[in-house]
């Protein structure tokens, strides 16, 4: 099952992988932003077990692991560059060696030298979709972003470009870029988001969905007594934004929403996870979904959700009910 991204014309499996996880643990200052700890064999495996699957579409960003995403997945898909669609992110600045951030910037020259350092780490000479990673830039300023994407475009060294964003205000300037097509932002069963799914089909962009399994809840792995490390962005020293979990723990609102529609989500002998993603493959024909993967297991089950297809028109009505 393939989609079509925006107004670019690429074609990329309607579901992707997200690749924040595999990155593995870094910092901001002393709060965690990673998903814990990683294995790097474990990770390439799930890549290619994504692939043989029908998964082509694969989102990143240059701050997952202080750059170590990016290299996992340069590693793993290099082999099959022309089979895949990379998708990227800019804003922040980092040390490698100690996983810390250390900054950010939107100026052209610091666009330009993250792209390079991208496409080095991504081992190929183009990026697919390159996303702006600062949802709360200021709308007004974001006319020499647009400028400096448009240039790397004519430059080869990236096809088209989105922004990750929730407003709809900073989609819609940016969408007046010739080669933009698409905008990140969370959506998922638990929490929709009508403004900027509209917004997609207004200005025909391709919506990629952050947070589509409600980080991990709509798995169905977590439970009232569930507990996250301090190292992990759900524990403890979550940021402020964090609101599927609360001090470590699952959010009590978000497992009661889920109580209240996982039957319907596992009816037809779907998983509680294909059931969720069938959910955003009926909310839009421009949603891709992109759930973290790190292992084969999580990567056959989200294809599972591709071959399942979008939950029937009844069953998002009976959805939308009991989550009024």
């Amino acid at each position: 099952m393939k989609r079509t991204m925006g107004r670019s014309g690429i074609e990329a499996s309607a579901i992707g992988m997200g690749c924040w996880a595999i990155g593995g643990v870094f910092y901001r200052g002393e709060t965690p932003v990673g998903w814990g700890e990683v294995d790097d064999r474990e990770s390439d495996t799930a890549i290619n077990a994504a692939v043989e699957h029908g998964i082509t579409l694969f989102d990143t960003a240059n701050i997952y692991g202080a750059g170590h995403s990016e290299r996992v997945l340069g590693n793993a898909l290099s082999s099959k560059r022309e089979k895949v669609i990379i998708a990227t992110k800019f804003w922040s600045m980092f040390d490698e060696e100690t996983r810390e951030v250390t900054g950010a910037s939107a100026s052209p020259e610091d666009i330009r030298t993250a792209c390079d350092q991208s496409l080095r780490r991504l081992k190929t000479d183009y990026i697919d979709l390159y996303q702006f990673h600062n949802g709360g830039y200021a709308a007004d300023e974001a006319g020499e972003v647009i400028e400096t994407l448009e240039s790397l475009v004519d430059e080869g060294k990236i096809r088209s470009y989105g922004w990750s964003t929730d407003d709809p205000a900073r989609a819609r300037a940016f969408a007046e870029g010739e080669h933009c097509t698409a905008v990140q932002f969370q959506l998922n069963a638990l929490r929709d988001n009508a403004e900027m799914v509209a917004l997609c089909d207004e200005l025909d962009l391709a919506g990629l969905n952050r947070g589509p399994l409600a980080m991990g809840l709509l798995t169905g792995k977590y439970t009232r007594e569930s507990t996250l490390p301090d190292n992990d962005v759900r524990g403890p020293n979550a940021p402020e934004w964090m609101r599927y979990f609360e001090n470590g723990r699952p959010s009590q609102e978000f497992l009661n929403r889920l109580d209240s529609i996982r039957e319907i989500l596992t009816s037809n002998g779907r998983t509680l996870a294909q059931g969720a993603l069938g959910w955003l493959l009926a909310r839009s024909g421009r949603t891709f979904p992109i759930p973290g993967i790190r292992t084969v297991k999580q990567a056959a089950e989200n294809a599972g959700a591709l071959e399942k297809g979008p939950l029937t028109g009844q069953q998002m009505s009976e959805i939308a009910e009991l989550l009024t």
